[in-house]
């Protein structure tokens, strides 16, 4: 896994973490259960640098929880961290949403045989306004 995407990925989660501390401060959530699970996300964080591959699954269960537990902040949850730890993440995904971030993925492995640069963020931008463009 290439450095840039996990530490494009660690910074949306140390976004996505701040939020969930926010919310806590806020006390918007019950603070006993919300310690024990920003425990968790911070374990996330810790293992994801050391050990990406076998993260995904608790990246999954995450993100998942984040969207089932504090529904008021699910539209906060970068769609890039949906879409990096995949599996079940993507039921919150819709399906234009999934087609934009396969088209992305597609770009990114042509950039790659070719030996590219390939900036993300750039060309997640210039997709969303084709797609946009289309729609209209």
């Amino acid at each position: 896994m290439a450095d840039a995407t996990l530490d494009h990925q660690l910074g949306l989660l140390a976004h996505l973490r701040s939020i969930l501390v926010a919310l806590g401060e806020a006390e918007q959530v019950p603070e006993e259960s919300h310690a024990l699970f920003m425990e968790r996300f911070d374990e996330l964080v810790e293992q994801l640098p050391l050990a990406p591959i076998e993260s995904q699954y608790l990246g999954q269960d995450i993100l998942c929880q984040v969207i089932q537990r504090y529904p008021q902040i699910a539209h906060l949850v970068p769609r890039d961290l949906l879409w990096f730890f995949a599996g079940d993440c993507l039921h919150f995904m819709p399906d234009d949403e999934i087609e934009l971030y396969q088209a992305l993925e597609a770009r990114r492995y042509e950039a790659e045989q070719n030996d590219e640069p390939f900036d993300w963020n750039q060309e997640k931008q210039l997709l969303s306004m084709s797609a946009q463009g289309s729609t209209h």
